[in-house]
């Protein structure tokens, strides 16, 4: 047989293969989501990351930041920027956000300054995390749930899943679900700020075998955060690790054509970004 009908006939069956077990995920995992259409969805969206180059933007765009609506993510509130940005939606998808509020003191202290945030914000944590909603509901909050639950497969079965936020593609990391939720919400123009991705050049292996990957943030990690981020790489394994930084790069080009598919665009406006997938474009500067 010529190998392209092999390659074909291979790629079909590994489809299919991926189409059933996302069936079963469907099934089995996504539950009722509730993210809904932003009554702002004409203007542009920005997706604040936390890496280090996003200190920069704090700096000298936050005009524009505070002009559009922002999404913000992780430990994002528990920096000074928090309360000067306001961001009007911000994403949670660890699980040790709602897991380790008890032993860890920097997700107690986010949970308390996500609840006395003075700005109406909506707030998205994972459907299968609903009833630890409570820990971060506040007066001006709105919670709303997404189904953190990869959706692979055929294309149609894929597209057909994320609009029906079913699932997503693979979420290795919060960037992906942010992504994707801000297209759920209907802004058909995004751009990513603090997307810098440069994990390759912080990644080390000492004499005794320990993998080390260094994630910088624009602001300075607490002693416990290291510790915690010590203990979950403790044991991993240097290929295990690349492996996870292909599955991340890779959804970012799913989410590039599920973009377009829906007549939307995502732009990177993070200086030396290692993210291929969108076109680069700076941010736009504040009108007024």
């Amino acid at each position: 047989m010529p190998d392209g009908f092999l390659q074909s006939l291979s790629g079909f069956v590994s489809e299919c293969s991926a189409t059933l077990k996302s069936s079963v995920k469907l099934l089995l995992a996504s539950r009722r989501a509730t993210i809904g259409r932003s009554a702002e969805y004409r203007r542009p969206l920005i997706v604040l990351g936390n890496g280090p180059s996003l200190k920069d933007n704090l700096l000298n765009d936050m005009d524009t930041l505070r002009e559009h609506p922002a999404l913000a993510v992780n430990f994002f509130a528990n920096s000074p920027e928090f309360s000067i940005v306001r961001p009007r939606y911000y994403v949670l998808a660890d699980p040790h956000f709602f897991t380790g509020g008890d032993s860890d003191e920097n997700v107690s202290r986010l949970a308390a300054n996500i609840r006395s945030a003075s700005w109406t914000m909506i707030l998205f944590i994972p459907a299968s995390f609903r009833r630890h909603a409570a820990a971060f509901n506040g007066s001006k909050i709105e919670i709303r749930f997404f189904n953190a639950v990869a959706m692979e497969g055929f294309r149609w079965f894929e597209h057909l899943a994320w609009s029906r936020n079913l699932g997503m593609p693979r979420p290795r990391n919060v960037l992906i679900p942010s992504l994707m939720i801000g297209l759920s919400l209907g802004f058909k123009t995004i751009y990513l700020l603090g997307a810098d991705h440069s994990w390759t050049r912080t990644l080390s292996v000492t004499d005794d075998n320990t993998v080390v990957s260094v994630q910088p943030h624009f602001y300075a990690d607490s002693a416990g955060e290291k510790e915690r981020v010590s203990s979950v790489y403790a044991g991993v394994r240097l290929h295990q690790v690349m492996e996870s930084m292909v599955i991340a790069f890779r959804s970012y080009h799913d989410i590039r054509r599920y973009a377009a598919h829906i007549g939307a665009q995502i732009f990177n406006a993070t200086p030396g970004s290692m993210i291929d997938a969108f076109t680069r474009q700076q941010l736009p500067p504040a009108q007024s």
